[in-house]
């Protein structure tokens, strides 16, 4: 099985971000990161290719999955048969939401 090509638009401090590298690294697939809060740049980028503001992004193959928790994109991956299943934990979340604590940093980075 070919590994698929994969970019990743994330925030640094994110549940769901969190997520998407959770079930990359669950995978061992490897991709390209594009850290929107670090850079304002990937965020433009991100929202030309999607057609909207909220994140994680992420591009498999050419087909944007925008606003995707990793939960998301395990099911699409598996679907489109790109992984094959994997009984590894992950020990995060796949489908959360940001702490407090995450935002603050978030908030932190910004200044």
């Amino acid at each position: 099985m070919s590994q698929p090509e994969i970019t990743a638009y994330l925030k640094t401090h994110c549940g769901w971000s969190k997520g998407v590298r959770a079930v990359l690294a669950k995978y061992n697939l490897p991709y390209t990161e594009k850290d929107i809060l670090l850079n304002p740049d990937y965020r433009f980028e991100m929202e030309q290719i999607s057609g909207q503001p909220l994140s994680p992004c992420v591009v498999v193959n050419g087909v944007m999955l925008p606003d995707i928790s990793g939960e998301e994109l395990e099911s699409y991956m598996l679907s489109n048969k790109l992984v094959e299943e994997s009984t590894q934990e992950t020990h995060v979340p796949l489908n959360a939401s940001c702490t407090d604590a995450e935002h603050a940093a978030m908030v932190n980075l910004k200044l």
